[in-house]
């Protein structure tokens, strides 16, 4: 494959290139954790000191920092005036909101840093795009070594770095090993250098969708493979919807002034309509075999889901709880607030949280479906939010933001691109 590594140009691309091409190796040392959460800071210091002009560049010859940008910031700060009063109305201590608001910068705050980096620096799409890629290859070369230590009888847990002791999370996302196993599964799952299975899947997912936008057919084709091969073996039920839905949805979404595309929505919307109740049923059926896929798991969230929608409403209903708690026996002790991004942030950070995440989703989604149309950066944002909300069904998003770094930059990227005209997109034209 021609050009397999990038020239980084800047520093910036050095810093980014390195960063997602070292994940294995901080991986085996146990400091993937850290280091993911830490460097966004550095990159968002480094768009700061370029945008105020701190550096040697000239800060008027950047444009201005896009809207969106500025509505991701605003939501994620409205989201830590949240955290803190939420802490304050159910009395928490000073080492209480200084632990939530530690953990808000690792998670929600890079929801805004990064796209401010991304919109600010200067990196080009194709080398994360790239980058993103050369990862995939080296995860599909690392996981028949996995896969053996799995079937030598390795223990899963190998060693647990000692990282873990500078604190900041579970001892899940320091633990280096070749496999996991699940207690409420009869085999084992992977989860790569993710904390968990499922959080592998997501980032799959994630490599997914910045893979699928390199203009080389074959490094492409490493992606889909890649993400097929982690998904299937972190045996995420959620990725089984996932995989095909980005896989089919992306093409779709970057035509829909094509009039093919337009006659098959239409012709799907008559034929659903038309086939409602046969339709209905098989949603049914397809819904019972997901959950019964593993039962003990669909039951403990549905029933977290039902006790953080219940006490979220009954108890604070406009700035949340302030915290997770520990769930009852009924729910195998888990955090309530755990296990479902939007249940969590009510039960939280309450309605306040909710419209301070749900405003910046929705709002980057429509403006860069309309750019995707001929903007294969803008296809990679929106398939990047695609993944962020068919995963925020069955994870706490923030928790794994550190692994989806790549996406929200990417994002930043996309939106501060330059708008072509409306003929442009009929056209087809796409950079």
């Amino acid at each position: 494959m021609a050009a397999s590594l990038p020239k980084p140009e800047t520093v910036e691309e050095t810093i980014v290139l390195w960063l997602i091409l070292s994940a294995w190796g901080l991986w085996a040392i146990g400091a993937l954790y850290h280091v993911y959460s830490i460097a966004p800071w550095v990159l968002a210091g480094l768009a700061f000191a370029r945008r105020f002009g701190f550096t040697d560049a000239n800060p008027n010859s950047l444009p201005p920092l896009p809207w969106t940008v500025w509505l991701w910031l605003s939501g994620m700060f409205t989201m830590a005036v949240a955290l803190v009063i939420g802490h304050l109305n159910f009395e928490f201590g000073v080492v209480d909101i200084a632990k939530s608001m530690f953990g808000w910068a690792k998670g929600w705050a890079l929801m805004a840093i990064l796209p401010f980096a991304g919109a600010t620096l200067r990196i080009r799409p194709q080398l994360l795009f790239r980058a993103a890629n050369l990862l995939a290859a080296q995860t599909l070369i690392i996981t028949p070594v996995l896969m053996a230590g799995a079937a030598l009888g390795l223990p899963p847990v190998l060693y647990v770095s000692p990282f873990f002791y500078i604190g900041g999370a579970s001892q899940a996302f320091f633990e280096v090993g070749t496999h996991w196993v699940d207690p409420g599964a009869t085999d084992v799952r992977f989860r790569f250098f993710a904390p968990w299975g499922p959080a592998a899947a997501f980032t799959a997912q994630v490599l997914l969708v910045l893979g699928l936008s390199d203009r080389d057919w074959r490094w492409r084709i490493v992606a889909v493979v890649c993400a097929c091969v982690m998904c299937r073996l972190a045996k995420s039920r959620l990725s089984l919807v996932a995989i095909p839905v980005l896989l089919v949805a992306l093409p779709m979404m970057s035509n829909l002034y094509r009039p093919a595309v337009i006659a098959m929505s239409g012709v799907v919307t008559a034929t659903a309509a038309f086939a409602f109740p046969m339709t209905k049923a098989l949603v049914e059926e397809a819904n019972d075999r997901f959950r019964s896929a593993r039962k003990d798991s669909s039951r403990v969230r549905r029933m977290l889901q039902d006790i953080a929608i219940h006490r979220w409403w009954t108890e604070a209903p406009l700035f949340g709880h302030g915290q997770v708690e520990r769930g009852p026996h009924l729910v195998e002790f888990m955090p309530i607030g755990s296990h479902h991004t939007w249940n969590g942030l009510l039960f939280v950070k309450g309605v306040t949280g909710w419209i301070s995440f749900a405003v910046p989703m929705a709002v980057s989604f429509a403006v860069l479906l309309v750019r995707a149309q001929r903007d294969r950066v803008a296809l990679a944002a929106v398939g990047f939010l695609t993944v962020v909300f068919l995963n925020s069904m069955g994870e706490n998003i923030e928790i794994l933001a550190y692994l989806a770094w790549p996406g929200f930059l990417l994002l930043g990227m996309a939106l501060k691109r330059r708008r072509v005209g409306v003929f442009a997109e009929l056209l087809g034209c796409r950079r």
